[in-house]
Formats: C-alpha cells, sequence, structure tokens
C-alpha cells in the first residue's frame, strides 16, 4: 500500500483545526508551499518534521518509518503562561495594524466560507438524489 505523505499531513492538520494560513505562518513558508505539501506523495522528512514541531504532534505515529516518538519529544512543547498570553495579546494589538494581519484573517474567512459551500453542494445533491429516486 502506497502511502501518501501530503494526505496523511492534511488531515493530521485539518483534525488539529489549523488553517492554511497557520500553518504556513508557523513554518515559514507561503500558503502555495503548504497545498504544494499536500499534493505531493512524498515529503522529506525535514518538512514533516517542521510541521510537527510547530503544531506539537508526533509524526512518529503516522510516519514509524521516519521517525520514532523521541525525535519530536526533545522539542519543548508548547507552554502558555500569563506572561506568555500577555505578551501575545500586546503583539494581536500590534499585528492588527499590520497588512499581513487583514490579509490572513480574510483568506481564513475565504477557507470557511468555501467549507459551507461545499456541505451545502453535498447536502443539496443527497437530497435531489434522494427526491429523484422517491419521484420515479
Amino acid at each position: 500500500m502506497d502511502v501518501h505523505h501530503g494526505q496523511i499531513i492534511e488531515r493530521v492538520i485539518r483534525r488539529e483545526g489549523y488553517s492554511i494560513s497557520e500553518i504556513a505562518r508557523l513554518t515559514n513558508v507561503n500558503r502555495r508551499s503548504v497545498y504544494n505539501w499536500f499534493n505531493q506523495q512524498f515529503l522529506k522528512s525535514e518538512i514533516i518534521y517542521k510541521i510537527g514541531i510547530s503544531i506539537n504532534h508526533d509524526f512518529s505515529v503516522e510516519f514509524p518509518h521516519l521517525f520514532n516518538s523521541d525525535d519530536f519529544k526533545r522539542q519543548t512543547p508548547v507552554n502558555h503562561t500569563a506572561q506568555q498570553y500577555a505578551t501575545q495579546a500586546d503583539q494581536s494589538t500590534n499585528q492588527q495594524n499590520n497588512e499581513s494581519y487583514w490579509k490572513d484573517k480574510y483568506i481564513a474567512l475565504l477557507e470557511k466560507y468555501n467549507d459551507i459551500l461545499i456541505k451545502n453542494v453535498e447536502r443539496n445533491s443527497v437530497k435531489i438524489s434522494v427526491e429523484g429516486t422517491i419521484n420515479q
């Protein structure tokens, strides 16, 4: 069975609630690079490791042939203290004036909107197919 690294990475990222913009920001790449990673069957272990550290996820579960659990335990997990939250709040206030902040916010909103549209289309197509079978 062929393992598709990109699909596995995407599934983990979405399951843990990260947006594409967040992953791009955390890994210091652009959003297009993140989408390209999702489409690649094989990714370099360095990229997978970088993503895992960024989102605090142990990819040795999904990729035991590439990593062992100690690889991700060596890094200090992200612990948020009250001071870190205060610092983040100050940074957030400054960041709101930043053009990239608003761009990321807009893109995240568009992604949510697209997800809603897809769900509505899927729901309506099931409804139409059910109605079609009843009328026949």
